[in-house]
């Protein structure tokens, strides 16, 4: 890898497109450009459960926000980089189709933080929502 590489790479539960703008030993800062997979809402230490101290609503990184991601986080990619906000707002729309294709408790209260944070999108980024 190399600096102003494009890669994909998780952080936390998202993926997302990104230009590598630091090398170190152990990681990369990686500028995020678009998001290839949102966040899952909720504990990460205890996936899919509601029964948790904190159910946490999780947004995308932002636009060109960096971040230290570990060496073996980061893939190259090769392609066309989509528009951030297009790409934000689709994957939003996926979890959402995906969320309600099944009726759980888990689900519902994660419906419930995408459509607060969906909020907070469009303020930030002007995106408008179909649904």
């Amino acid at each position: 890898m190399e600096l102003e590489q494009i890669v994909t790479f998780f952080n936390k539960t998202g993926k997302y497109i990104g230009e590598i703008t630091g090398i170190y030993p152990d990681h990369y800062v990686v500028r995020t450009l678009a998001v290839l997979k949102h966040p899952m809402q909720g504990d990460l230490h205890h996936p899919k459960e509601t029964d948790v101290a904190f159910f946490h609503e999780r947004k995308a990184l932002a636009y060109r926000e960096q971040s230290n991601i570990p060496l073996k986080m980061v893939k190259p990619y090769e392609g066309d980089v989509p528009n951030y906000n297009d790409s934000l707002k689709q994957s939003v729309e996926k979890m959402l189709n995906d969320l309600t294709a099944k009726k759980s408790e888990f689900n519902i209260k994660s419906i419930e933080s995408l459509k607060s944070i969906q909020r907070e999108y469009e303020l930030m980024y002007n995106i408008k929502w179909d649904n």
